[in-house]
């Protein structure tokens, strides 16, 4: 017999697609940014 949690579907159809998107959107805003960056900050960090 297999017993179905409310919280447990609750959070499979709201929560963790809601997050999903989140972090979608979070990364997208962070890749986004260098938009907004000076020039000389859009090149990589010299390594000498």
């Amino acid at each position: 017999m297999r017993i179905r949690f409310p919280a447990v579907q609750f959070f499979r159809s709201t929560v963790l697609p809601a997050a999903i998107v989140l972090l979608f959107a979070l990364a997208l805003v962070a890749v986004s940014a260098r938009i907004w960056l000076p020039g000389d900050m859009l090149a990589p960090a010299p390594l000498g």
